[in-house]
């Protein structure tokens, strides 16, 4: 059998996957951190105007 340009789509489909699966952890991690910062500016300002 000859070898031709298709006979390594397999990893082309396990690299697609692995950086679309790593680029929507990175998102939702970036995403986490974001709402964690707002909660605790949210607190901070909470706990700010409790004290006055």
């Amino acid at each position: 059998m000859e070898p031709s340009a298709f006979d390594n789509m397999g990893w082309i489909e396990i690299v697609f996957g692995g950086i679309v699966t790593l680029g929507f952890g990175f998102w939702q991690l970036w995403s986490i951190n974001r709402e964690i910062a707002k909660d605790k500016k949210k607190a901070a300002t909470d706990e700010a105007s409790k004290d006055r």
